[in-house]
């Protein structure tokens, strides 16, 4: 097993981050050839998965997530804490905050439009995030 953290600066809510290559990075360093990468972010307003990483999907799962979880609703977390994330945390949860890859001859098996993807969903401003990466193989 071989594990390695991912730090990532975010500017704002609706950020989308391609860490496909330091994933890539972190899997050439492992030396693993045929396994597993199990990606966790350590923050419960921030999320991971996969998708194209191109201008009109983007806007699009911003609107998904807005719908499942507006902006105007009102969320018992913002009258509990007062922060005004409670959407943060509903649309990280939705999403989720792992991934799996497989891996097979040194390679991340994921499909030709699929890039390995952050999500920043808290509304507070500029974050750093925190992803752990373990590989596991031979």
């Amino acid at each position: 097993m071989f594990t390695r953290t991912i730090r990532i600066s975010t500017q704002r809510e609706g950020d989308v981050i391609d860490l496909t290559d330091e994933v890539k990075s972190v899997v050439n360093e492992s030396g693993i050839k045929n396994g597993l990468v199990h990606l966790f972010v350590q923050h419960s307003t921030a999320a991971l998965t996969t998708i194209e990483f191109e201008p009109g999907v983007l806007r699009d799962l911003r609107r998904a997530l807005s719908v499942l979880a507006p902006d105007t609703a009102d969320y018992a977390h913002d009258t509990r804490w007062g922060d005004g994330n409670g959407r943060s945390h509903v649309k990280a949860a939705l999403v989720g905050p792992s991934l799996t890859i497989p891996i097979e001859n040194g390679n991340l098996l994921c499909g030709t439009w699929q890039q390995i993807v952050l999500l920043e969903l808290d509304v507070n401003a500029g974050r750093e995030r925190t992803i752990v990466c373990t590989v596991t193989g031979e």
